[in-house]
């Protein structure tokens, strides 16, 4: 049984600035990623709904654990900028966990 992937949008789709605007939505996370809800024509675009989404959830993580360990915070902080980094390469990014739940929560 083969797994199909969960973002299955052909890449052809995908604009070089989508890719800026999902890279600084994990850069300047939360404040990018509110800035790109109130965006009419980027917030219902599929790669930075993704995301952006993705952005969103994992800074309300951070804040969490941060609260709790300083460590474990700044090791997401450096997870960010990998995102980042591989959002502006085009590319989607499965964050264990946090891609599977703003999937079923229809957030992306």
């Amino acid at each position: 049984m083969t797994e199909e992937p969960i973002y299955a949008e052909p890449v052809d789709d995908i604009t070089s600035d989508d890719k800026l605007w999902a890279a600084l939505a994990y850069v300047f996370t939360p404040i990018v990623p509110i800035v790109i809800m109130l965006m009419e024509d980027k917030k219902d675009r599929p790669f930075i709904k993704a995301h952006n989404a993705q952005a969103l959830a994992v800074v309300i993580i951070m804040y969490v654990i941060a609260t709790v360990t300083v460590g474990c915070g700044s090791i997401v902080f450096f997870a960010l900028w990998y995102w980042a980094y591989k959002a502006y390469q085009g590319e989607y990014v499965e964050i264990p966990f946090v891609t599977n739940f703003v999937k079923n929560q229809g957030w992306a």
